[in-house]
């Protein structure tokens, strides 16, 4: 990157930050600004932002951010409170996250026929996490009832961690097809990735919490760097998975999610320092998606391509979602925004980076334009229509007593937005 591209970054954060607060109640979400930004900055529009593809900068930078994301996620998990309102998140990703997985491979050896089976699977399971901050309008407007809220919520701080281990085996096994002689090697390696990184993240996180622990209790730890220990723990254990062969991502949501119970609320200044990190590096990622990848998505996209990320946004998310809520309780109304504001957004588009840095599929340029286009559908779209359809929501869920279900009392959750 050039001086005048770190410029115009700087410029960009400083300058929302400014209007943040105005903007938080607008249909200009943080992603869709910085998404807006990265177009009309970037090469397809004054040429003045400039992000290397093929210097891997991107790649990089979807690296760091899935990896904090998802040890930052993952530490703030307090499942004794969880097991206070497991209805709804339970529902969305034990029933409805399989399903969206098993209805997006459908919808994608329809659409895209090219695809085989295992690299229509690898579509669904990339485009089935969701991200509240493509729609943070929803879960701050506290007219929409808590419990809807906490359920999107939660189901976004789990759902792409959930899907890690999907994604890598699905694309690995994938993979295989292209290169049939590597069979029982990738075999061993998907095998490797998914027991050796849970492993180490466990590994990290303990020896990592007895060290904090023995640490603040001499009072050594200056408060300056208690800050930098999520980071430092986070990146210890993506690296020290990779190195024994298991999967890095997957060591650093098992490290959070250990360290998270092991300090029980503990270590809240390691989470606001890590929510800080990942809300910087976020809109980083969608500056560089905007100015690198969502023209080119739009670029002699096929009409399979297209409906399929419409389809994505609607029919592969809300049908899962409606069968997921039957004997809920819940209305037809809330059932519908439920399954509207499922946002695919940054897990996506650092799960389709990483794949096509990674791994070889036959068809893998076409995966990749599929998820981008639905990224940027849903940019777009989520990001427009969040504020003005909570608050209709909001006003229509009205009276606790049209429906007890969805205004039933629940403690607020630990985990926060990705907003």
């Amino acid at each position: 990157m050039d001086t005048g591209t770190f410029i115009l970054i700087a410029s960009f954060v400083f300058g929302f930050g400014l209007l943040s607060k105005r903007l938080a109640t607008s249909s200009l979400t943080p992603p869709l600004v910085f998404v807006l930004c990265g177009i009309f900055f970037g090469p397809w529009g004054l040429g003045w932002l400039h992000f290397e593809l093929e210097q891997g900068a991107i790649h990089i930078l979807a690296e760091l951010t899935l990896i904090l994301v998802l040890f930052g996620d993952a530490a703030r998990i307090d499942w004794l409170a969880l097991r206070r309102e497991l209805g709804l998140p339970v529902r969305l990703l034990g029933i409805g996250m399989p399903l969206t997985i098993l209805l997006g491979m459908l919808f994608a050896k329809l659409l895209l026929p090219q695809v085989t089976w295992l690299e229509a699977a690898v579509v669904g399971a990339v485009l089935a996490p969701t991200d509240a901050a493509l729609g943070q309008a929803v879960v701050t407007n506290a007219a929409v009832p808590r419990r809807i809220r906490q359920a999107l919520n939660v189901e976004s701080g789990l759902n792409d961690g959930i899907a890690l281990p999907a994604v890598f085996i699905l694309a690995t096994f994938a993979s295989m097809q292209a290169e049939p002689g590597a069979a029982t090697e990738l075999g061993r390696f998907a095998a490797l990735q998914v027991t050796l990184g849970p492993i180490a993240g466990v590994a990290v996180a303990w020896l990592g919490n007895r060290l904090l622990t023995w640490s603040t209790e001499r009072g050594w730890l200056d408060p300056t760097f208690e800050r930098l220990m999520g980071v430092a723990l986070a990146l210890l254990a993506f690296a020290s998975a990779e190195a024994i062969g298991g999967n890095g991502f997957i060591a650093a949501f098992i490290a959070g999610l250990t360290l998270g119970q092991l300090t029980r609320g503990r270590c809240e200044y390691l989470y606001h320092f890590l929510e800080a990190e990942g809300q910087l590096l976020m809109l980083l990622v969608f500056l560089a998606f905007g100015s690198t990848l969502a023209i080119p998505a739009l670029q002699d996209v096929s009409l399979g391509a297209a409906v399929y990320a419409v389809a994505s946004l609607t029919l592969i998310r809300m049908v899962p979602v409606a069968i997921s809520m039957i004997g809920s309780g819940l209305r037809l109304p809330t059932v519908l925004f439920l399954g509207w504001f499922g946002p695919r957004g940054l897990a996506s588009i650092l799960f389709g980076l990483l794949i096509v840095d990674e791994l070889r599929l036959e068809h893998g340029g076409d995966i990749f334009e599929v998820v981008m286009l639905t990224v940027l559908f849903s940019v777009v779209a989520h990001g427009i229509s969040a504020a003005p359809l909570a608050a209709r929501y909001g006003s229509m869920a009205g009276d606790p007593r049209a429906c007890p279900e969805e205004h039933r009392s629940v403690a607020e959750h630990p985990l926060r937005t990705r907003s």
